[in-house]
């Protein structure tokens, strides 16, 4: 079983490729002198797939099986990688005097696959967890694959500034990295038996199944509190590099520190959060992390360097298990619709796409600190979601 898992947690680093694009908003802004709000269009690129591929994923799910999913995921985000290496978009630094303009619709492009891609994974992903999970151990283990997710977020961070100090590349050098890891996940996810749990009394899936659902109150009331915690991570991780050059000055490393502030303690909550989750509810345990996520934010809006600083660390802590937690309740909850709720679940990331922009708009209209008020109402609607969910449990 341990054996089983360890492609599977694979595959959710690779999923973490797709977070790139937070991080990716600060180089591009630089790199093609774009506002926060042309910027933010890269975050959008990213992540409307999740609103185009997740349900008939799903449903295509139903019928080839997870793995089968899960292997097509790779490959298109493969492929989407392959896109600015065959242009050249790698290793020197990118020459504005020569096509710039055309450079960033091929990022564009390139990161619209790689969303695809992502979108793919994540259907597959987080139900197929469950079928290598021993019982009991799901929410855990979604937690720590969360956690290993992180980690390939992270590397949109770290790597830049890592290959321009110490090999004089450019950060477009994340292109070829990323597709070496993710062709070693698709041989090995290939590799590896798995054996597909199915419930005995679970009905066919369809796109109007899918649909249909959303009339349940409950589950729309999840969808929804995916689209906008996710909204509200990309839209952080997107706007502390920002906040950090913008309004407090640290330009060089940049980076690193915000990788530090923000998806370093979202690591390690995740991490945290994997052992939590064999000891506490895990209803009680999001309305702590909830809580968390929402002191975090007010701190920042303070103004106060320092508690700018240590109110990101809050959030990151924070954001750290809400993702896992809401999907794997569901999922727990109506574990025969699995499939259809994974598309749903899955879709619901879409709010990536939406959110950030609206953040960058409001930041470009006020400040950079204001454009964070548009996560605080993200996570106070969870918040209130998590409230409900307590009452009935």
């Amino acid at each position: 079983m341990k054996n089983k898992t360890l492609p599977i947690f694979l595959a959710f680093l690779a999923m973490g490729f797709g977070d790139v694009v937070g991080p990716m908003v600060g180089l591009a802004k630089d790199t093609f002198a774009l506002s926060n709000f042309s910027a933010q269009l890269l975050t959008f690129s990213g992540f409307i797939m999740f609103g185009v591929l997740s349900i008939p994923m799903g449903v295509f799910q139903d019928k080839k099986g997870k793995k089968f999913v899960l292997q097509l995921g790779l490959g298109v985000a493969f492929i989407g990688l392959l896109v600015p290496i065959l242009n050249g978009m790698y290793g020197p630094a990118v020459d504005l005097s020569a096509g710039s303009q055309s450079k960033f619709y091929t990022l564009l492009f390139a990161i619209l696959l790689l969303g695809a891609g992502a979108t793919i994974l994540q259907v597959a992903g987080n139900p197929i967890m469950r079928d290598v999970s021993r019982e009991g151990q799901y929410s855990a283990n979604l937690s720590m694959g969360q956690s290993i997710k992180a980690v390939g977020s992270s590397l949109g961070f770290l790597l830049p500034p890592l290959v321009g100090v110490a090999f004089g590349m450019d950060w477009t050098m994340l292109f070829p990295i990323y597709a070496v890891l993710i062709l070693i996940t698709l041989i090995w996810v290939r590799l590896t038996p798995i054996t597909e749990k199915r419930e005995a009394n679970a009905a066919t899936a369809s796109m109007g199944s899918c649909v249909k659902l959303l009339s349940n109150g409950y589950v729309l009331m999840m969808v929804l509190s995916i689209f906008l915690y996710v909204g509200a991570e990309v839209s952080m991780s997107s706007q502390v590099p920002i906040l950090l050059k913008e309004t407090f000055n640290l330009d060089q490393f940049g980076l690193w520190v915000s990788w530090a502030l923000f998806f370093l303690p979202i690591f390690v909550g995740r991490l945290a959060g994997a052992f939590l989750l064999r000891k506490l509810p895990a209803v009680r345990f999001l309305l702590f992390t909830v809580g968390l996520s929402l002191v975090g934010i007010l701190m920042l809006l303070l103004g106060s360097q320092m508690l700018a600083f240590a109110g990101i660390v809050l959030v990151g802590l924070g954001f750290a298990n809400i993702f896992p937690l809401i999907f794997s309740i569901t999922i727990d909850r109506m574990p025969q619709r699995s499939n259809e709720l994974s598309g749903l679940m899955v879709m619901a990331i879409v709010g990536g796409a939406f959110l950030p922009p609206l953040t960058g708009f409001v930041a470009d209209a006020t400040s950079t600190l204001l454009g964070f008020l548009v996560p605080l109402g993200a996570i106070l609607y969870i918040g209130i979601a998590s409230l409900m969910q307590l009452k009935k449990a």
